[in-house]
């Protein structure tokens, strides 16, 4: 018979191991392992900052100043946006009650008018806040409401990262109209706060993807729609699976010499790991991506996604640049941005037996402000890349005007 106090210390010993198993990375083949959280506090803040997705009132006044006043890059940048056909005050909604988004857009019902309908919302909220006419912020409630008031869910293989896609940019736009008295009528907020909740969050939260971009942007999505409805749980939900995805996305030397995985991966062997970085079986710089041999387009979603949650982070009060998804935005941006450039050409180690797939896209301007302009790390070639783009438009997918938002943003 145990004594009261023997099954005390049983307890003890019982909970504490139960504790240590829990937030102890798993071993994976070679020197790969999990990546873990539990060391990271990057979680929901106590009162969260609104606007607060992507860009913040003082960042939206810099550039309010900056193109009334006609400076560039960000008066040509403005221009560029109004003259997009996002941007266009008579371009209208196609709300579908159901999107059907299959691989490669077949079918596509609903896909690219719901992606491209929440991205010109994005593009009027900013015409709103920088020009002050209520045109541009009706013309952002008028597609918010449109979606609320007809879409139910998203159905086939796509839609998880149809969701992502539409909901980074449903969550910038909504931020910027409710919290800049633009007009928007409370009982519209709600039916867009029930959408976001009952349509979006159940596919992004609970669903999950081991592909890398895909679990990226879901989370980027995710994150700034618990900003949008104060949601604690769904935030530091979407922050953990964010923040175990990008050390399995970006590697570091310092990993060794297989990457690090996320538990959603799901992937048990070396060989297994090598498949799922495209090939790629040697790891010698930093930087490499997990969809670097695949194409640079899609590796370029990832860390577009990568920066946006940690400017999103920034905001709500924790400054992920300066820690390890910094390091690994700062490598994969300017490992990837050299060869774009042309400043260097493929090692023979490199997606042996391939050709690297350019074409990184507009996505460069958030993460280097951040990690240069504010920083002041060198990031030669990031820079030359993001100059060369100016001013970056969209990917009609979920990137949008980021040398007007973020080129040079020091607020």
């Amino acid at each position: 018979m145990f004594s009261k106090l023997s099954l005390s210390l049983l307890a003890f010993l019982l909970s504490h191991l139960f504790l240590a198993i829990s937030c102890t990375p798993v071993a994976n083949p070679g020197d790969n392992h999990y990546a873990t959280v539990s060391n990271i506090s990057a979680r929901a803040p106590s009162t969260f900052t609104h606007p607060g997705v992507l860009i913040d009132r003082a960042q939206l006044d810099f550039i309010k100043q900056k193109v009334n006043s006609g400076q560039q890059p960000w008066t040509d940048a403005y221009n560029s946006m109004l003259s997009d056909s996002l941007g266009s005050l008579s371009r209208t909604p196609s709300p579908t009650t159901t999107v059907e988004c299959g691989p490669t857009s077949t079918p596509n019902v609903g896909c690219t008018a719901e992606r491209q309908d929440a991205l010109a919302a994005y593009a009027m909220s900013l015409a709103w806040y920088i020009s002050g006419s209520t045109q541009y912020a009706q013309k952002a409630i008028s597609y918010m409401n449109a979606w609320a008031k007809t879409i139910k869910g998203h159905t086939n293989s796509n839609a998880p990262l149809q969701t992502g896609w539409s909901g980074a940019s449903w969550a910038r736009a909504a931020e910027i109209i409710r919290y800049t008295n633009a007009g928007w009528a409370a009982s519209d907020v709600t039916a867009f706060e029930n959408m976001l909740r009952n349509v979006y969050l159940p596919t992004l939260i609970k669903g999950s993807s081991s592909n890398g971009n895909w679990e990226l942007v879901m989370m980027e999505a995710a994150i700034g729609i618990a900003v949008f409805l104060e949601d604690k749980t769904s935030y530091d939900t979407a922050m953990n699976k964010f923040l175990a995805r990008v050390p399995a996305y970006i590697y570091l030397l310092s990993d060794g010499d297989t990457p690090k995985t996320s538990p959603e991966d799901n992937l048990n062997s070396r060989s297994a790991i090598v498949n799922y970085w495209q090939g790629q079986s040697t790891f010698q710089a930093n930087g490499i991506a997990q969809e670097t041999c695949r194409d640079f387009v899609h590796t370029g979603y990832g860390l577009s996604s990568i920066s946006h949650v940690a400017e999103t982070s920034r905001i709500q009060g924790t400054d992920l640049y300066t820690g390890d998804v910094g390091t690994r935005l700062r490598y994969g941006l300017g490992f990837h941005s050299q060869f774009q450039v042309g400043a260097a050409s493929k090692p023979s180690w490199l997606c042996v037996n391939k050709n690297l797939n350019l074409g990184l896209g507009p996505i460069t301007e958030v993460g280097f402000n951040a990690l240069s302009t504010r920083l002041g790390n060198a990031m030669t070639n990031t820079q030359k890349l993001t100059e060369q783009q100016r001013p970056a438009g969209t990917n009609f997918l979920f990137v949008g005007w980021e040398t007007l938002t973020h080129a040079d943003n020091t607020a």
